[in-house]
């Protein structure tokens, strides 16, 4: 009888922590779980606007390859050939070895206080980083064809190194007039 009588107590004491456990948390067990923080995707840092000394070379139509042309080495969704208006929405087309500045990289060239992106070749500049990874840019100035726009890109290229921006910020000042058009070169335009 005192087996029968200790496997019942022993049972009455599993029910009752059963029934224990299943009356809910204590007051201190009560306390909301923190809530996690939704995840966000981990977004890559903005490129750092980087000052670089180079060659600035100017091109057109005129001397465009093929001559006459505005095509370009990288069409994009940008342009499908060389153009803009020197925004930063917009930019200017600019050549040079891609090794140097990949496609689609945009720059700042606070001389003229324009943009510019990088999608199209330019034979010199890419001789140019080959032979001793001198850097070279040649900027886009307009779609004529008219020789004369030829005085304008020589009246504009800098003797020596001049400073572009690479990666620069989107609020730089920019100068609405165009590099040349009616025969006229920057900034009289």
């Amino acid at each position: 009888m005192m087996k029968a009588r200790n496997a019942f107590a022993a049972v009455v004491g599993l029910l009752v922590i059963g029934l224990a456990a299943c009356a809910g948390p204590t007051p201190a067990e009560a306390a909301p779980l923190p809530v996690p923080a939704p995840a966000v995707a981990p977004t890559a840092p903005a490129p750092q606007a980087i000052r670089q000394q180079v060659e600035v070379t100017f091109y057109a139509a005129a001397d465009n390859d093929p001559a006459g042309s505005a095509e370009i080495a990288y069409p994009n969704s940008r342009h499908t050939s060389a153009g803009g208006t020197g925004t930063y929405a917009d930019p200017l087309s600019l050549a040079t070895d891609p090794r140097e500045i990949r496609p689609g990289v945009i720059v700042y060239y606070p001389t003229i206080q324009k943009y510019f992106v990088m999608e199209d070749d330019c034979a010199e500049c890419i001789a140019d980083w080959s032979a001793d990874r001198k850097p070279h840019v040649d900027l886009w100035m307009s779609t004529t064809a008219d020789p004369a726009v030829q005085n304008c890109e020589a009246a504009l290229t800098p003797d020596g190194l001049d400073t572009i921006i690479v990666n620069p910020p989107a609020n730089l000042p920019v100068d609405a007039k165009p590099l040349y058009a009616g025969g006229r070169c920057w900034p009289n335009t």
